[in-house]
């Protein structure tokens, strides 16, 4: 039984999301590959190789593999499919992209989301905005996977010492070609990867406000800034900041929730954070049920004062 990540990279470096993944296929039993798909992928094939608990390194080369196109992905995929028990993809952009494509034309049923793997073929998940765990078991021959990230601790990124094997590329499609990206960029951390999130939601009122009164903060906390869905939908912060069901799954040290009532797809999206902080001036808000500290106060206050303070 030998399970098979797929991991995601710059073409350099691998992306934290991948160690998580490779703690959940190491749950899995049996040894664990990864496959490192790309151009000029070598840095990050030398680099998945490092990564504890991997056996094997398999490095996939061409130009129709440079920017993740999921077409391309899964073909890769597909071609060495056979070899495994498990295939495991993050639950991320990319991941809920390719992954689907791999389990309908390997002709199985994807398991979603997992959060704890039972045993080789039973896997916990999140139904219900997180409001109720599912134990699903598979009883097809090729488990296709993708793993919630922060319900796994991280492998290590050193101590490993995997052998790279080159593998012959598939060819590009001919149906999909990589036009543009647009990446946004910012000094500060990746909201997923983040460990300190400051959060803002519609009670501050505009994105002026939500500037002045968030930034210093996580200024002060070399936080990542985040934003509920209401907040985004308003227009007082970016897409890319939101956090939710419908957002980006985070599980920081420390999340900081100012003005956020905490609705249920919000706190699917935090809820397993390790310490939050709640600042809202409702003392009935939802958001102080997973609260491990709450302040009821005006966020207009209480920010710039705690700012002071940090």
């Amino acid at each position: 039984m030998t399970s098979l990540v797929i991991a995601e990279h710059d073409n350099a470096t691998i992306r934290p999301a991948t160690l998580n993944v490779v703690n959940a296929a190491l749950q899995c039993g049996g040894e664990v590959h990864l496959l490192v798909a790309g151009a000029n992928a070598h840095a990050a094939a030398a680099a998945a190789a490092h990564i504890a608990g991997v056996g094997k390194v398999l490095h996939a080369e061409d130009a129709g593999l440079a920017h993740g196109l999921a077409e391309n992905m899964a073909a890769q995929v597909l071609a060495i499919a056979a070899n495994y028990s498990h295939i495991l993809f993050a639950a991320t952009a990319s991941g809920k992209n390719i992954a689907p494509r791999v389990a309908a034309l390997l002709d199985v049923a994807q398991v979603s989301d997992i959060t704890r793997v039972c045993s080789p073929d039973t896997f916990e998940r999140p139904i219900y905005a997180g409001n109720a765990m599912a134990t699903v078991q598979s009883l097809d021959a090729t488990k296709v996977l993708t793993v919630r990230t922060t319900g796994f601790d991280p492998a290590a990124s050193s101590g490993g010492a995997a052998s790279v094997e080159s593998l012959s590329a598939v060819g590009a499609s001919a149906r999909t070609t990589f036009v543009a990206s647009e990446i946004a960029k910012s000094e500060r951390p990746e909201l997923t990867a983040a460990k300190v999130i400051v959060s803002g939601g519609r009670a501050l009122g505009s994105n002026e406000k939500f500037m002045e009164v968030m930034t210093p903060l996580a200024d002060k906390l070399g936080a990542a800034m985040g934003a509920s869905r209401a907040a985004v939908d308003a227009g007082y912060a970016p897409n890319d900041w939101q956090v939710g069901q419908t957002g980006k799954i985070v599980a920081p040290q420390l999340y900081v929730a100012c003005g956020i009532s905490g609705a249920i797809q919000h706190l699917a999206g935090m809820k397993d954070s390790k310490v939050i902080v709640a600042i809202n001036k409702d003392v009935e808000a939802p958001i102080f049920s997973v609260a491990d500290y709450g302040l009821v106060a005006d966020l207009f206050v209480a920010v710039p004062e705690l700012t002071s303070l940090a």
